[in-house]
């Protein structure tokens, strides 16, 4: 049996392909299933994100590749098409895979953490779909755990590494808690939609939207509590704002440096913290000159960023160490798995055993023969059923001189070899 791992990603396929193997939360359950249910694949997790689909199976011996090819039919693509995007991984390397994925060392921004909660949503799904046996279930409890470490014992997640968060935490700063501050963001696109969500999560206290379609700024508003206004409007609430976040498409300037003055003073110079992270500029440089105002530019967040990225990737190669360990920890446990595990084998038949001397027992009640006859058949029958195998084996060791196999087995059974009789406990 082999463990594997195949699929695509931001790395190596674009993102029409991409967008053409993912799976949707309803198309989820059913393709579980169907690949669950390929010749030789004994159990199937599939993960979906906008940046990667990964098949996860585990397979017998000649069915390795089964899943790729199921993913090819699936989706209706001709091999040639899907082949030269897909990796492959068996075995260690696809624990290993895993490990990096949970812990975001192959995410497109490194250490970024939601890539550990879309991991254990395929967990689930996979789970709820009883697509797992032992070992999947067993991987993705050692990722988990991995992930785990990871994140605490190093700085990977430690420091902001996208423009949005980077002006955020810098805002933090500044105005040490948000939930005091209000927060003017100028724009309606991503960038300023991710500071939203940061700010939404960081409880700040007023939240206002400006921009020059005011649909739009209420679209946006809408989805994170915040007060949409007009860009023509932006005077009259500019005195409010304790931050202020910009990022336009504009040619020109939207903050000159007289509107800054004149606010700055209705806020009888309360300090305020501007971040312009727009190229072309939104806000005019001139503004950094006025005396309790803090004005940050792109430039300033991108050697922030750079600074944070180094931080990450030196917390990157402390993670890589942790993974290795874990991964050979994970082996060991496959190996001696996959070799079989004689405890199991032997509960496993001794349960067999009682059921098929249970069942007789019971017949001879049904038939009309008394409960003595039918405790005595049970005792006699199952205690000659569990001792037939090594019973027979010992004699013929004794009759070899076999005298270490002897001594294993008075250790087995916790046998006293003066008196035959099993040791008090």
């Amino acid at each position: 049996m082999a463990l594997i791992a195949v699929g695509l990603n931001h790395q190596t396929a674009p993102v029409a392909l991409r967008e053409r193997v993912a799976f949707t939360g309803e198309a989820m359950p059913p393709a579980l299933g169907e690949l669950a249910a390929q010749p030789g694949v004994q159990e199937a997790a599939i993960l979906s994100t906008c940046n990667r689909t990964e098949l996860y199976c585990t397979v017998e011996a000649g069915a390795e590749g089964v899943p790729a090819d199921w993913l090819n039919r699936h989706h209706g693509l001709t091999q040639a098409r899907v082949d030269e995007f897909l990796y492959r991984h068996a075995d260690a390397d696809a624990v290993r895979h895993l490990f990096r994925v949970a812990t975001g060392l192959e995410s497109m921004v490194l250490g970024e953490p939601q890539i550990l909660g879309q991991v254990k949503d395929a967990y689930s799904r996979a789970r709820e779909a009883h697509t797992l046996k032992s070992p999947l279930e067993r991987l993705f409890q050692n990722t988990f755990a991995v992930a785990k470490r990871v994140r605490s014992d190093t700085s990977i997640g430690a420091n902001p590494v996208s423009v949005a968060f980077t002006a955020v935490r810098l805002a933090e700063r500044v105005f040490t808690d948000l939930r005091q501050a209000c927060v003017l963001l100028i724009g309606a696109g991503e960038t300023i939609e991710l500071a939203a969500r940061h700010l939404g999560d960081a409880n700040v206290r007023r939240l206002i939207v400006a921009n020059r379609t005011l649909d739009n700024a209420q679209a946006l508003a809408a989805r994170f509590g915040a007060y949409a206004i007009a860009l023509a409007d932006l005077d009259r609430h500019l005195p409010e704002a304790d931050i202020v976040i910009a990022s336009t498409a504009s040619r020109d300037p939207i903050l000159q440096r007289a509107q800054v003055e004149a606010a700055i003073t209705r806020r009888k110079r309360r300090p305020m913290f501007l971040v312009d992270i727009a190229v072309p500029r939104d806000i005019d440089p001139t503004v950094a000159q006025i005396e309790d105002v803090y004005l940050y530019t792109i430039d300033d967040l991108r050697g922030i960023i750079d600074d944070n990225l180094r931080s990450r990737h030196e917390a990157a190669l402390q993670a890589e160490a942790m993974i290795e360990l874990s991964v050979d920890h994970f082996m060991g446990w496959w190996h001696a798995w996959h070799a079989g595990n004689p405890v199991v084998d032997l509960r496993r038949q001794a349960r067999d055993d009682r059921d098929q001397v249970l069942a007789k027992a019971r017949s001879l009640l049904a038939r009309g023969r008394s409960p003595e006859e039918a405790l005595d058949f049970l005792a006699y029958t199952l205690t000659n059923k569990l001792l037939h195998a090594p019973s027979a084996h010992l004699r013929e060791a004794a009759l070899r001189g076999d005298a270490e196999l002897l001594q294993a087995a008075n250790r087995l059974f916790d046998l006293d070899p003066a008196t035959g009789k099993q040791r008090e406990r």
